[in-house]
C-alpha cells in the first residue's frame, strides 16, 4: 500500500483535509475530522484489497537513494519555509509555500518512478498554494488560506490514490474477466 503511493497519498491526504477543517469550529469542524479520517481508512482498506502485496515492488538501490534524496530536500525546504515565515511574521503563508514545495516534489518523482501523471497532483498542490497565496494577498482571512490550501491539497491527494487503486481494482477486474472467458 505504501510502496504504491496510496498509503501516502492517504495520510498525507488527511494531514491536508485537517488543515482546511481547521477553518471551521465545533460540530462542523468535528463531522469533518470524521469524514477525513473516514476516506483515509476507506482508501487504505481499499488499498489493501486491491492493490497486490508486491505493489511497488522493493526499490532498487538507484531508485531508493534518489527517492530519499528528494524526500530528504523536500523536508528541508519545509522546515526553512516554517523557519522564514515565523521569523518575518507570516505563519499564514506557512501552508501555501508548504503545498509549492510538497507539489515541486512530485516533479523529480515522476521520473524517478517513471509515472509521469505524478505530474498531476504537482500541478494541483502548486496551484493550491498559489490560491492560498492570492487569498492572503487579497486579504483574505487566514482560516480562508487554510480551507483553500488544504482543501485543494487533500483532494489532490486522496484523488491521486483513488486512481491508483482504480487501475488496480480495473485490471484486477479484467483479469478475472479474461479468466472466466476462456473457451469451454
Amino acid at each position: 500500500m505504501f510502496r504504491s503511493g496510496v498509503g501516502f497519498f492517504a495520510l498525507f491526504g488527511l494531514g491536508w483535509w485537517l488543515l482546511g477543517s481547521s477553518a471551521f469550529d465545533g460540530l462542523m469542524r468535528q463531522v469533518l475530522v470524521v469524514v477525513g479520517c473516514a476516506v483515509m481508512v476507506g482508501l487504505m482498506l481499499a488499498a489493501r484489497r486491491f492493490l497486490p502485496s508486491s505493489a511497488g515492488g522493493p526499490f532498487p538501490v538507484g531508485r531508493r537513494r534518489r527517492f530519499n534524496q528528494i524526500n530528504g530536500l523536500q523536508w528541508l525546504l519545509i522546515i526553512a519555509v516554517a523557519a522564514v515565515c515565523r521569523h518575518v511574521g507570516v505563519p499564514v503563508l506557512i501552508p501555501p509555500l508548504i503545498a509549492v514545495v510538497v507539489g515541486l516534489h512530485f516533479l523529480p518523482l515522476a521520473a524517478v518512478f517513471e509515472q509521469p501523471r505524478l505530474r498531476i497532483p504537482a500541478a494541483l498542490l502548486i496551484a493550491s498554494g498559489a490560491a492560498g497565496i492570492t487569498v492572503w494577498l487579497t486579504n483574505g482571512p487566514d482560516e480562508t488560506v487554510r480551507l483553500v490550501v488544504g482543501l485543494i491539497s487533500a483532494l489532490s491527494l486522496w484523488g491521486m490514490a483513488v486512481w491508483t487503486v482504480a487501475g488496480a481494482a480495473s485490471a484486477a477486474g479484467h483479469g478475472a474477466g479474461d479468466e472466466g472467458s476462456g473457451g469451454a
